[in-house]
């Protein structure tokens, strides 16, 4: 009955991990080749998953509409999103990073109203109501004068960020369910692919487009070199290996299979 809500929990637990495992990383070989390893391994992972299941090592059931809506999920969510979150986990820590990405059940919510005409009850807005002031009262501080006014006591730029994360994640999710519900009518029966491995493939295009953003991104900024060094440092290969395995590996199969679409 509480699969659904089950689920959430296991993806909540899943990103603290990931983002502890992320954050250690992050400050060992710099965000952007972080990013670029934890999906290519992801992509690789789900990968083997779909070919022992199916046969195929790529999602080859999905159609145009799938991967086009995926693929803007992944862009808004991996390659904006995460850039803005794995820069914020360097300027004011994983703790404060997670906080700013409880704004993407609200930022879900708006998206899904302004998209497809969900409407949200008085407790749904009641929540983001109480999520914002949450947020407000962790990052806000009143100075030791009476006559002080309230002040950030985080960096301005890393809360900024932070909300560019949580933004990302949220928007993103709510075109990752408009993507996987295209896949649903795309999916063949004879190709093998049963329900329960759409989210896995439709994770795995969103990786596939992140990936690839990240990596115009860093020929962009020439930091090809950077890259390639980070596979010399054994210790963040360990925390982007376990990042990955509990972030974009299991983290983005639970979460838009936790997504009432079936």
């Amino acid at each position: 009955m509480y699969t659904g809500e089950i689920i959430s929990i296991s993806v909540a637990l899943s990103w603290t991990i990931t983002a502890l495992c992320f954050e250690y990383g992050g400050k060992r070989i710099g965000a952007l080749s972080l990013n670029i390893i934890r999906l290519g391994m992801s992509v690789i992972m789900l990968g083997i998953t779909l070919w022992v299941c199916t046969g195929y090592f790529l999602p080859v059931a999905a159609g145009a509409k799938a991967w086009f809506w995926l693929g803007v999920s992944g862009f808004i969510g991996y390659v904006l999103g995460d850039y803005c979150l794995f820069n914020s986990y360097l300027l004011i820590g994983s703790r404060f990073g997670q906080l700013f990405m409880t704004l993407a059940p609200p930022s879900a919510a708006i998206a899904s109203f302004l998209i497809f005409g969900e409407k949200m009850s008085g407790f749904a807005l009641l929540g983001m109501f109480i999520t914002l002031f949450g947020i407000g009262l962790s990052v806000f501080a009143k100075g030791e004068e009476k006559a002080d006014k309230w002040k950030l006591k985080l960096p301005l730029k890393g809360v900024l960020l932070g909300i560019g994360a949580g933004v990302g994640q949220g928007v993103g999710l709510v075109f990752s369910k408009l993507g996987m519900e295209y896949y649903i009518q795309d999916a063949d029966p004879q190709s093998g692919l049963e329900s329960f491995l759409i989210p896995f493939a439709s994770t795995q295009i969103r990786g596939i487009i992140g990936v690839t953003g990240f990596l115009i991104v860093m020929m962009y900024t020439r930091k090809g070199k950077a890259l390639l060094q980070s596979f010399r440092d054994g210790r963040a290969m360990i925390a982007a290996t376990g990042g990955t395995i509990f972030g974009p590996f299991l983290g983005g199969i639970l979460l838009p299979d936790g997504c009432p679409i079936y």
